[in-house]
């Protein structure tokens, strides 16, 4: 446990994995660009709600600015950042990271692609995850995932298995159940899959369990979905199963298997939802759904949504492989107008959708 480690980007995800790793005994760093949050990790330590246990852990955290003081030297950098935040955050952690030492993407998206430029293909390790959590209050995570469903997907960019990716795993499985894969990219990809079939609640403003009652929205993820698999294929990726998915989940990538990959999604997020007591509060007085996606939870924040590097990115993906998205880029076109205020999410957006899908 004498490895340096850092989280950079102390959000809900980010906070969850910090709390675990300094519990655990591990010397960890969190950092974050959110003052008030910082601050209060400083005063008070993280407190953790998970659906079986409260964790109240006094952690170091720091603000972006402090780094240029402390000047650490890091073995291990957990990159847990809005996907749009990757780049300049890694360009801002490369001096404080050792000769030998690796940053590991725990996000969304493929920043993998936009981390190795700057670090290049030896110190960056991919990850797929799935830990779901919120939060609204500074020093406070609402984590909906405990550590026996919380799972991460590790894998080096050239598929090969090491022995620093083996103790990158086992660091991980402090906080949730931890899987090696030679085929990262393809597990990548899997998660983009998920990732992109899920929009709506952003969009439309409605809790997951309200979303299959409004007409064609269902199908529309079997769109968006079958969309993003299209494209993977067609750019030579495998898509591996994944977070408690099997081979029979991709069955020949079938409107059926796609409906099933969306229920079982829906499914897994209501079993938690049911061992989770009470919801955090967003800015406007609302409770916050604990299904709601890292989407919708941002709109709830006022903030940017990643949408346009999960279904946009999809889009630009299909203009490479020459494979028509026209619904992954309906999805991110309105979510660029909802993220520049121009439109607020809401059901009708529902018709917006099927116009620009439409038209593509």
């Amino acid at each position: 446990m004498n490895k340096s480690l850092s989280v950079l980007g102390a959000g809900a995800i980010g906070s969850s994995i910090g709390a675990d790793l300094t519990k655990a005994g591990y010397n960890v760093m969190l950092i974050d660009q959110w003052p008030a949050h910082v601050e209060a990790m400083k005063a008070c330590g993280l407190r953790i709600s998970l659906p079986d246990e409260e964790l109240h852990v006094p952690v170091k955290a720091f603000h972006l600015c402090e780094l240029c003081v402390v000047r650490p030297q890091l073995d291990i950098v957990f990159l847990a950042t809005k996907a749009y935040d990757t780049t300049w955050m890694v360009r801002l952690i490369q001096p404080y990271l050792k000769p030998d030492g690796v940053l590991v993407s725990v996000q969304n998206s493929l920043n993998d692609e936009w981390i190795v430029p700057i670090l290049g293909h030896e110190r960056d390790i991919a990850a797929a995850i799935e830990l779901h959590a919120s939060i609204f209050e500074p020093g406070l995570v609402k984590r909906y995932t405990d550590h026996k469903i919380t799972k991460f997907v590790l894998g080096e960019l050239h598929g090969r298995i090491t022995p620093r990716l083996e103790e990158i795993a086992q660091i991980l499985r402090l906080v949730g159940k931890t899987e090696i894969s030679t085929n990262i990219w393809g597990a990548k990809w899997t998660k983009l899959v998920l990732n992109s079939m899920t929009p709506f609640d952003a969009i439309l403003g409605r809790k997951t369990p309200e979303l299959l009652t409004l007409p064609g929205v269902l199908e529309y993820s079997v769109k968006l979905a079958r969309e993003t698999a299209q494209v993977a294929t067609t750019l030579g990726y495998r898509l591996e199963p994944i977070l408690g998915l099997t081979e029979e989940d991709f069955m020949g990538l079938t409107d059926d298997a796609f409906k099933k990959l969306l229920f079982k999604m829906l499914s897994d997020t209501r079993r938690r939802s049911r061992h989770c007591t009470g919801s955090p509060t967003a800015q406007d007085g609302s409770r916050v759904s604990e299904d709601a996606s890292h989407a919708a939870q941002d709109i709830l924040k006022g903030r940017r949504t990643e949408l346009d590097y999960l279904n946009g990115l999809v889009v630009k993906k299909g203009q490479e492989a020459k494979v028509p998205t026209p619904w992954n880029e309906a999805v991110a076109s309105v979510a660029r107008q909802i993220d520049q205020g121009i439109l607020k999410p809401d059901p009708s957006n529902l018709k917006l959708l099927e116009q620009r899908a439409s038209i593509e």
